[in-house]
C-alpha cells in the first residue's frame, strides 16, 4: 500500500477583521463587519466571530448585516495592509514546503511529505506554523491534517478559530458522518434541498444511501463523486502556482531612515529571505528588481539582468545594492524591497564574466550551511553580521 501523504490546511481566522483587531485592540470582542457603510450597495467581505453571533456572514448583503446587527462597527478594508499580512502568512509555509497551492488570501493546502526529517512529524509542523503566524502576524489560524485535502479543509473547519485537528483514516465515519452534507463539495442550498427530499441531512445518510436512487436526484456523474468524499476519497494533488512570475520581499520602515548603512542592512536581510526561499522551491532568477520608497511615498523601482539565473543571497544582494546606490538621492526612506524574475527552475552552468567559479562555489556553500543551520534551529538562528548592526524591527512582506 503507498504511503498517504500528509496533508495540511490553513485557514486564516476571520482574516480581515482580525487584522483590524490586531491594529486596533479597542476593537478586540467586539462585532466588526468589513465591507463597507451600512447604507452602501455591497455585501460583507468578512466579519468578527463576535459579528457571527448575531447572523451576518459572508458575502451578506451590508444592509442586511446592519439590521441583524445594527451595532456592528463597519469597516471599508484595507486591501493593501490584508494583501501585506497574507503575504507574510505564506512566507511561513515556504518556510516549510515548496509545495503550497494557494485557495484564497487566508488559506492554502500544503503538502508535508519529505518535510518531517526536517522539521518532525506532521502535527508538530503545523503547531510550529501556526505558533509563527500569531508571533509573526499577530492573528490566529486554524489547521486541518489528513491524508487528502478534503479531509484536511474539513478538519480546519472543525474547531474554529485556533484548532488544530487531525483526522486519521481509521476516523474517517466517525468524523464525517453527523457532519451536515453541506460540508461536502459540490452540495449548495438547491443540491441540498434535492437531497433532503431522500431523508438525506448528514454525510453519514448520504454514505448510506444507494447511488442509483442518488443519481437520480442530482445525476450519476454528481452522486459518484459526492458518494467518494463520503468515504473520505479525495486524490486530487496539491498544486502549487503553475507559473510563479517572481519572489521577492519588502520591508516598511516604522519610522522613515535616512542612514543609509541601515537601509542597506536591510537589503541584505531581504536577498537572504529571497534566495532562501528560491532555494526551498527549486527556483532560479534572472532579473534583479529593486524597489525603493521615499518618505514623500515617491516610489522607484530599477532592475538589472544576471549573466545567468541565481537563488544565492550574496549575488541577490550585491546586484539589489549596486541598484540602490545608483538610485539613493539623499532623502530619508520609508520602503526597501527587493525580488527576482524571469524564474526557471534550472540554473545555467555557464562561467560568469562577474565571478570565477571557485567564488560561486564559496557562495553556493554558504548559502547551503546557512539553510542547514536554519532548518535545524529556526530561521533566526543565523544570518550576516551586517545584518545584526543595522537590525530593525521586521516588517517585511
Amino acid at each position: 500500500m503507498a504511503q498517504l501523504r500528509p496533508i495540511l490546511h490553513i485557514d486564516l481566522d476571520a482574516f480581515f477583521a482580525s487584522i483590524e483587531e490586531r491594529d486596533r485592540p479597542e476593537l478586540r470582542g467586539k462585532p466588526i463587519i468589513i465591507g463597507g457603510r451600512p447604507d452602501q450597495r455591497g455585501v460583507v467581505s468578512t466579519c468578527s466571530y463576535a459579528a457571527r453571533k448575531y447572523g451576518v456572514r459572508s458575502a451578506m448583503p451590508l444592509t442586511e448585516a446592519y439590521r441583524r446587527c445594527p451595532h456592528g462597527i463597519f469597516l471599508p478594508g484595507d486591501m493593501a495592509k490584508y494583501k501585506q499580512a497574507s503575504r507574510q502568512v505564506f512566507d511561513i509555509f515556504y518556510r516549510f514546503t515548496p509545495l503550497v497551492e494557494p485557495v484564497s488570501i487566508d488559506e492554502a493546502f500544503l503538502d508535508l511529505t519529505g518535510c518531517t526529517h526536517l522539521f518532525g512529524d506532521p502535527v508538530a509542523i503545523a503547531r510550529r506554523i501556526k505558533e509563527l503566524i500569531k508571533q509573526e502576524v499577530g492573528i490566529t489560524a486554524s489547521a486541518g491534517l489528513a491524508h487528502n485535502k478534503f479531509l484536511a479543509k474539513v478538519a480546519s473547519d472543525l474547531q474554529k478559530p485556533d484548532g488544530l485537528v487531525w483526522i486519521k483514516p481509521d476516523q474517517i465515519a466517525e468524523v464525517l458522518h453527523p457532519l451536515p452534507i453541506s460540508r461536502l463539495w459540490g452540495v449548495g442550498p438547491k443540491t441540498a434541498e434535492r437531497l433532503s427530499t431522500l431523508g438525506i441531512g448528514t454525510i453519514g445518510d448520504l454514505a448510506t444511501v444507494d447511488t442509483q436512487v442518488l443519481a437520480g436526484a442530482v445525476g450519476q456523474a454528481q452522486a459518484q463523486h459526492l458518494k467518494r468524499l463520503a468515504r473520505g476519497e479525495d486524490d486530487r494533488p496539491v498544486q502549487p502556482e503553475s507559473e510563479i512570475k517572481s519572489m521577492g520581499h519588502e520591508h516598511t520602515f516604522p519610522t522613515d531612515v535616512a542612514d543609509l548603512d541601515q537601509v542597506i542592512a536591510v537589503l541584505l536581510h531581504l536577498a537572504e529571505r529571497v534566495g532562501r526561499r528560491l532555494r526551498r522551491a527549486g527556483l532560479y532568477g534572472k532579473t534583479v528588481t529593486l524597489k525603493l520608497r521615499y518618505h514623500d511615498f515617491t516610489t522607484l523601482t530599477r532592475n538589472a539582468s544576471l549573466p545567468e539565473p541565481t537563488n544565492l543571497d550574496q549575488v541577490i544582494y550585491q546586484t539589489g545594492k549596486e541598484l540602490l546606490l545608483r538610485t539613493y538621492n539623499g532623502q530619508p526612506v520609508r520602503l526597501i524591497g527587493i525580488s527576482l524574475q524571469n524564474l526557471t527552475s534550472t540554473a545555467m552552468q555557464q562561467l560568469s564574466f562577474l565571478e570565477g567559479q571557485a567564488e560561486k562555489e564559496r557562495k553556493a556553500r554558504l548559502a547551503q550551511t546557512m539553510d542547514k543551520i536554519k532548518n535545524r534551529f529556526g530561521e533566526n538562528s543565523i544570518t550576516y553580521a551586517k545584518v545584526k548592526e543595522g537590525e530593525p524591527e521586521w516588517e517585511e512582506h
